[in-house]
């Protein structure tokens, strides 16, 4: 279950970063509600993983999947283009993720 609220703060997380970009510097009401109550929820469900997983692990999985998973939706969204440099430090975020679920004793399984 922990994985599953895990999961659910991530994607609750790169909600509320996607609004924050829509927001313009919180002069949009509507995409700056949503950045609060994203964060908000994400934050949440981050402490219910946190009851069976370390912290670092947690933060780790958190933080990588969050990045990457913005790194997505600004190429698809906001036409951020990315270039060769960061996308082989976004693939080793996503290897170091890999790395840590695959081998770790520290990460719940």
């Amino acid at each position: 279950m922990h994985y599953i609220y895990l999961v659910f703060a991530i994607i609750t997380e790169t909600i509320g970063t996607t609004a924050l970009q829509a927001s313009a510097q919180f002069s949009r009401f509507w995409p700056s509600v949503l950045v609060v109550v994203a964060y908000g929820i994400s934050f949440y469900l981050l402490a219910l993983a946190l009851r069976l997983m370390p912290v670092g692990i947690v933060y780790a999985i958190w933080s990588g999947l969050g990045i990457v998973l913005i790194a997505v939706i600004g190429f698809v969204v906001f036409g951020q283009r990315l270039d060769t440099p960061a996308l082989l430090g976004l693939a080793l975020i996503i290897l170091g993720i890999v790395i840590i679920h695959l081998f770790s004793s520290s990460a719940t399984h």
